[in-house]
């Protein structure tokens, strides 16, 4: 729109040439002044219009995607726990089999039988994780005032039989209170608290703390421990659903605890990131907004 009237400006002035005396030239400019100007809000409205239908479109496909989401995670959820009627009964039959069956069978078919057993075992420990996702993504929230250091306290009290017999110094720094659901930020220490628990089985002095970094927007919080590490080349994938950076035989695990901890701390309006190397442990550091309603 622009170009045509400036195309325009050397027709229009050849026009009046012949027509106006030299004291109406004022009178041209200013003619032309309004026309640029009508030309550059015309063009200006027509943008706006364009990125308002954009933004229409965008919040079309956003709700189109929620939607998807929401679908899925049913599904998950569902699936999830009907599979839980047929693992139990492979795992019952299993141990059936093994109990009253042992003397009609070898070695061999014992441990098959046991093989099955543990594999079950490990289908129902993934099946549960996926459920927790699902919660994690659907439960609805209650925001109360809670005391992270008791929380901390109570839940490392859980893993009594994961740590008895071991060396642990455990410690707990003053940390402050926060606004946030109970019931997730619980699961988010169980499963942080947890992954220190089992990624320290291999010291002899293992330490885990719980400590705190301030912030003038968040409260951030972290679990740190001097256990196995990870190799920061992988950080991409440690949040990544199903993601391992140890092997099945160097620990056991689903690889869905630490994406459960992310979904959690993104419905609080926080972040989750993680600093470690390899044999010097890692620290993996949460924060919750202190504005949080």
């Amino acid at each position: 729109m622009l170009s045509s009237v400036l195309l325009a400006i050397p027709f229009l002035e050849s026009f009046y040439n012949g027509v106006l005396q030299a004291g109406d030239y004022f009178i041209l400019l200013l003619l032309l002044l309004v026309v640029l100007m009508v030309a550059l809000l015309t063009e200006r409205v027509e943008k706006v219009r364009t990125l308002k239908n954009l933004n229409n479109e965008l919040k079309k496909e956003a709700i189109k995607l929620e939607d998807a989401n929401n679908e899925l995670e049913a599904f998950a959820y569902s699936v999830s726990h009907d599979l839980r009627v047929p693992l139990r009964a492979i795992d019952g039959f299993s141990r059936i089999m093994i109990e009253d069956y042992e003397d009609k069978l070898d070695d061999e078919g014992v441990r098959l039988l046991n093989i099955i057993r543990e594999n079950t075992k490990k289908m129902g420990q993934l099946i549960d994780d996926i459920l927790l996702l699902s919660r994690a993504g659907r439960q609805e929230m209650t925001i109360s005032k809670l005391d992270i250091s008791s929380l901390a306290k109570n839940v490392y009290g859980e893993f009594n039989q994961d740590t008895q017999g071991r060396n642990i110094d455990f410690t707990v720094e003053d940390l402050p209170k926060t606004k946030a659901d109970r019931a997730l930020i619980t699961q988010v220490l169980t499963n942080l608290i947890g992954n220190s628990i089992k990624f320290t089985r291999e010291k002899e002095n293992a330490k885990i703390n719980i400590g705190f970094k301030s912030d003038n927007e968040d409260n951030i919080y972290y679990v740190k421990d001097n256990g196995a590490g990870f190799d920061m080349k992988y950080y991409d994938k440690l949040f990544g659903l199903f993601q391992r950076l140890h092997s099945q035989e160097e620990f056991e695990g689903t690889g869905v605890g630490l994406s459960i901890v992310q979904r959690i701390i993104s419905r609080h309006g926080g972040r989750v990131w993680g600093e470690s190397e390899v044999g010097n442990g890692a620290t993996i550091y949460f924060s919750i907004p202190k504005n949080l309603k």
